[in-house]
């Protein structure tokens, strides 16, 4: 694995002028924010050695560079699930070449299914924690020192300050933000209405089938987190309906302008 990454880290500096602290992973129908990134740099990712290739609709595969906020950034136009049968390695490959390149910053955007009964589609929930329930954990394995500890504290996964921020800024925007903890799940199946009722249960705001794997190993290299669900379908009891992939792409295109105006106002803050 750290040949791959270093040949990876390589061919990217190579091609890009100049490393952006920064990165940005864009989620289902969240690629949109990739129109407001100025002065692009687009490098699709089947020329990148090494790194898996995005085959769900609605995640274009690019790795694009940047401006947004007057800074240089680098985004994920499209990411990698564990449902499409990549491993949890191949997964979480991007945030293992961010830390190479020095990335200190990740942010995260997902589509989710909200459960709290107070969020409707639309809404943009700040992921304050998450429950990891993926059947397949990112760091098990061999540990490389340095890439990171062998147990890494995950207490303050998503940085608080970053959090606070996004508060803030939301609230001068007048935009609505909510708040909660992301049920991270294998998929790719939606979930049952049994299924919903236990993940609020067990403590969960929203679910998705990403994010979790990333945030996790971008802990491990000591990123700072910060990470955002659009509620694209609901999994509260009496509100659930039947949900495409579509709907979901759909409601997230729909809302994606005000995340990425919370967006914009951070990387110009930090």
């Amino acid at each position: 694995m750290l040949e791959a990454i270093r040949q990876t880290s390589n061919y990217l500096k190579s091609k890009i002028e100049e490393i952006p602290n920064t990165a940005i992973i864009l989620g289902t129908g969240l690629g949109e924010l990739v129109h407001e990134i100025d002065d692009k740099q687009i490098i699709p990712y089947t020329e990148i050695p090494n790194f898996p290739v995005s085959t769900v609709e609605g995640h274009s595969g690019n790795l694009i560079i940047g401006t947004l906020g007057g800074k240089k950034i680098l985004a994920m136009q499209g990411r990698f699930h564990y449902y499409e049968g990549y491993s949890m390695q191949q997964v979480t490959f991007p945030i293992r070449i961010f830390q190479a390149l020095g990335i200190r910053y990740l942010f995260v955007s997902n589509a989710a299914g909200g459960m709290n009964p107070s969020f409707d589609i639309g809404d943009i929930m700040l992921i304050e924690d998450h429950i990891n329930l993926f059947p397949e954990h990112p760091l098990r394995g061999k540990n490389y020192d340095e890439l990171g500890t062998r147990f890494p504290d995950m207490s303050e996964a998503y940085d608080k300050k970053l959090r606070l921020m996004a508060m803030e800024i939301a609230k001068e925007k007048n935009i609505k933000l909510q708040h909660g903890v992301y049920v991270g799940v294998q998929g790719p199946t939606f979930e049952t209405p049994a299924e919903y009722h236990f993940f609020r249960t067990i403590g969960g705001d929203a679910v998705g089938m990403s994010t979790v794997p990333e945030v996790i190993v971008a802990n491990h290299a000591k990123m700072k987190v910060l990470a955002f669900s659009i509620i694209t379908d609901l999994g509260v009891i009496g509100k659930i309906v039947e949900v495409s992939h579509e709907d979901v792409q759909k409601a997230a295109k729909n809302a994606q302008p005000k995340m990425a105006a919370i967006m914009r106002e951070i990387i110009q803050r930090i």
